[in-house]
């Protein structure tokens, strides 16, 4: 099977299918490089989809990681800039390996096609000026032959007239002659161009054109050969790639595996814990005793609103604030006393780690700048160690700065955990208050609600708003005549009353109730005639007497 014994006639077809081959293999390259647009596009925008989704720093999103879901959520935005990373390995793989030398090729393959049909044309005009030839040389030699024939005859004619001279037939004869000699000349001439033209033209049919068509062939053959390749590299280069995606994937599924419900559900816990108990019981108001003594409008009853229903957690919080404790409706305090007690102890404890982690810096800077002034120090050429002073004043400064705000905060969190007593009068009343109510029991007092961000809610009226009295405890201890027992109670916990009014009690030891909680979280109790004062009201639980005024039971 060779083009050039099958398709010895076909030259200008042969030449139209090469030139669609080359638009074939162009089209190709074409449809190759779209490709490789298509899928930087697309790792382009699977980039953007990534970062688009990443965590913002410092910010609430970079906290909602912790979480395990959150966790594999963000390995899945990872693992997509992996796997766009691999689609920009497969456009940077087809350009290199096919487009850029398929490119080549086609511009080899186009002077390659030039050059075999610039022979073929070369072969083709070969032949025809030798056929011209032979028709030019038949031409003559028909023409020679009719002149011999018409010379010849006239010569007869003239040689049978009896009227014409001697002469004139002698020239007619010798006419006659010369057109024979010039016919077997003609004769001669056209017979070796025709053995010429045919070897030629054997020449040109069975040894030049059927080159030239087999190279023509063979160039051909190798098109659709490196055609094939480029296919298969096509298809090579998205397999190379597809275990890394497929690790991608893996990569995927190993973090989804990794989800721990359970996990998640004690980060929110350890996240939204305010440390406080539920409210207790609502007491029921028994009015169907006589009075024996006048209801405060500031009394436990009161606080509790009258009798109306608490707002369901969750919902906005109508009751009083902790006590001691203000809600802060501008930026947050310095010392974080705005949130619960769990949820301040970790906010201190993470300022303390900060300004430690700060503070290092700074000793490794400073120390960093020693090490600098001894090598000065050593070699003046170096450079001069008093430009170092300023420097390391400077960095000593902020250590010193740092670290008395690292105490300060310290000291909060030191407050907070129990281990030291509240600064200032007030502030001791409120820790020990404050203590009580971040420790895991359930009391008789009025809670005030938490909403769901973990601070606190009030009311915006003056009756639920919670005032810290400036109480003088000192004042009220002057009545000559002891105020009468309304009820007992039974301290639930140890409390330390080093301020001027309060009393000292145990945990568990039971005392005689005067005055009750008037909506300011301190209850006056006595020990004996002359032994009594305030305990917060969370630490102890009360029975009021029955037949006392206002009292009340629990149902």
């Amino acid at each position: 099977m060779s083009w050039g014994t099958e398709l010895w006639d076909q030259f200008d077809n042969l030449e139209k299918h090469t030139q669609w081959g080359i638009d074939i293999l162009e089209k190709y390259i074409k449809f190759v490089k779209e490709r490789t647009e298509i899928e930087l596009s697309y790792a382009k925008q699977l980039r953007n989809l990534s970062k688009k989704y990443q965590p913002k720093k410092n910010s609430k999103e970079e906290e909602e990681y912790r979480y395990t879901a959150c966790q594999a959520f963000l390995s899945t935005l990872n693992e997509m800039n992996d796997y766009a990373g691999q689609h920009e390995v497969i456009s940077e793989n087809l350009t290199s390996k096919i487009i850029a030398g398929l490119a080549r090729y086609v511009q080899e393959l186009k002077q390659e096609r030039k050059s075999h049909f610039h022979d073929g044309r070369k072969a083709q005009q070969h032949i025809e000026t030798c056929w011209k030839q032979l028709e030019s040389s038949k031409r003559r030699f028909e023409r020679d032959c009719k002149e011999a024939d018409r010379a010849q005859q006239y010569f007869e004619k003239m040689d049978a007239d009896i009227n014409v001279t001697k002469a004139d037939v002698e020239k007619a004869r010798q006419q006659a002659q010369l057109r024979h000699q010039m016919a077997e000349d003609s004769k001669a001439d056209y017979s070796s161009i025709l053995q010429k033209f045919n070897h030629e033209q054997r020449e040109y049919y069975y040894t030049h054109i059927p080159t030239i068509f087999q190279q023509i062939q063979e160039m051909e053959e190798r098109r659709i050969v490196r055609l094939g390749e480029s296919m298969k590299t096509y298809a090579e280069v998205d397999r190379q790639v597809t275990p890394i995606i497929g690790k991608c994937l893996d990569g995927i599924v190993k973090a989804a595996e990794a989800i721990d419900q359970k996990n998640d559900s004690q980060l929110v816990i350890e996240a939204y814990k305010s440390g406080f108990e539920p409210p207790g019981d609502i007491e029921f108001e028994d009015y169907t005793q006589p009075m024996k003594r006048t209801v405060s409008e500031n009394s436990l009853s009161n606080s509790r609103g009258e009798g109306k229903a608490e707002p369901k957690f969750g919902g906005k919080a109508k009751g009083k604030l902790w006590p001691f404790i203000k809600k802060n409706k501008g930026s947050t305090p310095e010392d974080f006393s705005n949130l619960p007690p769990e949820q301040r102890r970790k906010k201190l404890q993470q300022k303390v780690d900060e300004l430690n982690k700060d503070i290092q810096k700074e000793v490794d800077q400073r120390d960093a700048i020693t090490k600098m002034k001894d090598v000065y120090l050593k070699n003046p050429q170096m450079g001069d160690p008093a430009s170092l002073d300023h420097k390391l004043a400077e960095v000593n400064q902020n250590i010193e700065k740092l670290r008395l705000e690292a105490q300060k905060f310290e000291a909060w969190l030191a407050e907070v955990e129990g281990r030291l007593p509240a600064r200032g009068e007030q502030a001791r009343r409120q820790s020990g208050l404050y203590d009580a109510q971040s420790t895991p029991t359930v009391n008789n007092c009025a809670q005030a609600r938490e909403s769901p961000d973990g601070s606190y809610t009030e009311e915006q009226s003056q009756e639920s708003e919670v005032k810290v009295p400036a109480l003088d405890f000192d004042d009220e201890f002057d009545d000559e005549e002891p105020l009468p027992a309304i009820g007992t109670c039974k301290a639930l916990y140890t409390f330390d009353g080093q301020n001027e009014g309060t009393i000292s009690v145990v945990e568990g030891e039971t005392l005689y109730v005067i005055e009750e909680d008037k909506g300011d979280g301190w209850t006056r109790i006595r020990r004996s005639e002359d032994e009594e004062g305030y305990v917060p009201t969370s630490y102890v639980e009360v029975y009021l007497d029955k037949n006392a005024k206002g009292a009340k039971t629990y149902i």
